[in-house]
């Protein structure tokens, strides 16, 4: 294991005798971001688990409200890094709902392509880290693998590899590369051949289903009275794909299949994610060779202004419902912003799921969590 602890104390806690109080983290990428959890132990066996966060906290919803309509949007970059152009689509959304701007439709297929991309290399980069996280390093390699293909193609189309900057209000701020769809076949090709190896060295592992099943067990009830989302409440059997449920963009025009689980173990939620990534390369090849010629922007005002009132947004990225609250005076800048990132929430359940169950199984736990930190130190 990865993970250092810190031996704080070995003696009485709250009046019970052989209780053991450690910290776990905070350190990077140990606990998947700057976690801190102080987790007290009756042997080896989980009685409390107090995440502790703040270490990266950057106020970036009270930075959005110095910062133009536009400008704010690439801020969201910073927080789910890993889903930063759903991110970014969040919030572009909710300001041309402000506006009524009317997006053109090749744009529409743009944003769709490079979300589910997004979604496909987060989830690889999870994949990776989850078998590492258990023991098993090779399969980080072979995850890396096709997810340097997406970053690549991202790199040629915007120039960024993690933090995107390429939603604007209006569409997107470049057109694609002329070599986009090629490379993007490409990769569909390869993932499909590929795909095998990632269930021989990790899905049909059975020391590595001996560490999920039955470990960190979600009730579907409870993943809804914790307000989980995206993978870690479908994992639990509960629907809940914005995709499906409140489709934006092109999303209701494209046959895919919402992916649920209802055991709400570690391995239902890995089994979410895996399946996931193959519902994405089923939407990509349905849009990939049908972009429709046009527009890539709307023509929009250099400086945008949202009439006086409160709009919301949201959108499915890797590990969630993402929301965009505005509240706006009819300035050039927001006069509150709240964002609904679904990193908290899924935390939140994290004592619940951990409780009773050994420290040794905490990592199944919460690398199935898929934590990115930033996305809840805001």
């Amino acid at each position: 294991m990865y993970t250092q602890t810190e031996i704080i104390k070995d003696t009485t806690v709250n009046g019970s005798e052989g209780e053991l109080v450690i910290n776990v983290g905070p350190q990077h990428p140990a606990t998947h971001g700057v976690l801190h959890l102080v987790i007290t132990l009756n042997g080896e066996t989980i009685k409390k688990i107090e995440p502790h966060l703040g270490y990266i906290h950057r106020s970036i919803e009270k930075m959005c409200e110095s910062l133009s309509y536009r400008q704010f949007i690439y801020v969201t970059s910073r927080m789910d890094y890993l889903s930063s152009h759903i991110n970014n689509l969040g919030s572009a959304h909710c300001v041309e709902k402000g506006m009524q701007i009317e997006i053109p439709a090749r744009a529409k297929v743009i944003r769709v392509l490079m979300s589910e991309l997004t979604r496909i290399a987060s989830h690889e980069l999870w994949l990776g880290a989850m078998a590492m996280d258990l023991g098993a390093f090779t399969p980080f390699f072979y995850a890396f693998r096709e997810r340097e293909m997406i970053n690549d193609i991202m790199e040629e189309t915007c120039g960024a590899r993690l933090t995107m900057n390429y939603m604007v209000p209006g569409g997107v701020m470049y057109d694609i590369h002329p070599d986009f769809q090629q490379k993007v076949k490409a990769f569909v090709k390869q993932f499909k051949e590929k795909v095998t190896e990632y269930d021989d060295l990790v899905t049909n592992n059975i020391i590595f289903q001996n560490r999920m099943k039955g470990v960190g067990i979600l009730s579907k009830e409870d993943a809804v009275s914790y307000g989980c989302t995206g993978p870690v409440a479908r994992g639990s059997g509960v629907s809940c794909d914005i995709r499906k449920i409140f489709p934006y963009e092109i999303y209701d025009t494209v046959a895919f299949d919402e992916v649920l689980e209802t055991a709400g173990d570690s391995f239902a939620r890995y089994m979410v994610r895996v399946r996931e990534m193959h519902q994405s390369i089923r939407i990509i090849e349905q849009l990939i060779d049908n972009i429709p010629e046009g527009e890539y922007q709307a023509k929009t005002k250099a400086v945008l202004k949202l009439p006086k009132g409160e709009f919301y947004s949201r959108v499915e990225t890797a590990r969630g419902e993402f929301g965009v609250y505005i509240v706006s005076e009819g300035a050039t800048t927001p006069y509150r912003i709240k964002f609904r990132s679904p990193g908290f929430s899924n935390l939140s359940a994290l004592e619940h799921m951990a409780k009773g169950s050994k420290l040794g199984d905490l990592m199944a736990t919460m690398g199935t969590l898929d934590l990115v930190i930033p996305d809840i130190d805001r």
